[in-house]
């Protein structure tokens, strides 16, 4: 068969765009993968990783970009970011609302951090009743409340709830418009150390597994960059183990407390109320069962509430926003 010379410069041509393509992918599979972090222990320890250089170790470039919590999930959305720690509850919403992101890792559960912390005179959840709750509603710390409401036989209706954003709730509390806020460390630190007389009256450790704290990564980036995902997930693991090591364990909270600008003593308890997952814990909440001690189960919890509380309009497909195939093969 005769190819005529038009023939050939198509096949010439045809060739050169799929080298352009294949150097493109080349090129954009070199660069360091974006990731986002804010004020959480454990997500605070990722600076530990930089700091002993962990990921150029493993073969991986990254570029960790730190944020508020809000603005880092906002980035994501955008697309500005290839991954970004976040709560369960709050990858359904950052989800639902256009920013679809795959909970690969399981970072730890809060564990005494995220609090209910009452005005002087107020000593118990149930003296709650009739009384002002400044809370993020629809954000996480609603989700405590409520559970906290609860358990002491009272429901949202015996309290009146006070919109107030996280940050601002230490200076909302010792204003004395409400009787009590709902923060996150080092917010409810604050709150507690800011107005004298004021306790935790629940917190987090009192329901393991209500909230989460994962990576979550774009769908896209899972699927192009996927060996490296996996090297990051390695990272996370030798960070916990140099963390959690006798030997290294003051110098991995140096450089955290560091990070926020905190004295180490400042810092012990607040990464304390957390539970910064091994990987063998990991792995058993990573199993599918209701209820919160299960990833799947506190994340159809979560999903609940969202709907409940208007968050969002229609249920999530839970499994779609989690992949435990990565650390499940570690």
């Amino acid at each position: 068969m005769k190819i005529t010379s038009s023939a050939t410069r198509l096949l010439s041509k045809l060739f050169l765009s799929l080298c352009t393509a294949s150097v493109l992918i080349t090129n954009a599979s070199a660069e360091p993968l974006k990731i986002g972090y804010s004020d959480w222990p454990g997500w605070v320890a990722w600076e530990v990783a930089l700091e002993k250089k962990m990921f150029e170790a493993a073969g991986v470039e990254v570029q960790f970009e730190w944020f508020d919590y809000v603005a880092s999930m906002d980035a994501f959305a955008a697309g500005q970011l290839d991954a970004v720690p976040m709560t369960n509850g709050d990858t359904l919403v950052t989800g639902a609302t256009g920013g679809k992101g795959t909970m690969i890792l399981l970072n730890d559960y809060s564990n005494g951090n995220d609090m209910v912390v009452g005005a002087p005179g107020i000593d118990s959840i149930a003296d709650l009743k009739g009384k002002k709750v400044g809370v993020e509603i629809g954000f996480v710390g609603h989700l405590l409340l409520l559970n906290a409401l609860e358990k002491a036989g009272l429901s949202e209706s015996d309290v009146e709830l006070v919109n107030v954003p996280t940050n601002e709730t230490p200076q909302v509390l010792a204003s004395g418009d409400v009787s009590a806020i709902v923060a996150w460390q080092p917010n409810s630190g604050q709150a507690l150390s800011l107005v004298p007389n004021s306790k935790r009256l629940y917190s987090s450790a009192d329901e393991p597994g209500l909230i989460y704290d994962v990576l979550v990564v774009s769908p896209s980036s899972l699927a192009q960059r996927r060996a490296d995902w996996e090297k990051v997930v390695d990272v996370w693991y030798q960070t916990v183990d140099y963390i959690m090591a006798p030997k290294t364990r003051d110098e991995a909270v140096s450089i955290m407390a560091a990070r926020v600008g905190v004295s180490v003593e400042e810092y012990e308890p607040i990464l304390s109320g957390t539970k910064i997952l091994t990987l063998a814990e990991a792995k058993a909440l990573f199993v599918k069962e209701d209820g919160f001690a299960s990833l799947y189960g506190s994340t159809k919890i979560a999903d609940d509430f969202n709907i409940k509380y208007e968050v969002y309009s229609d249920p999530q497909d839970i499994d779609s926003y989690i992949d435990p195939s990565i650390t499940l093969a570690k």
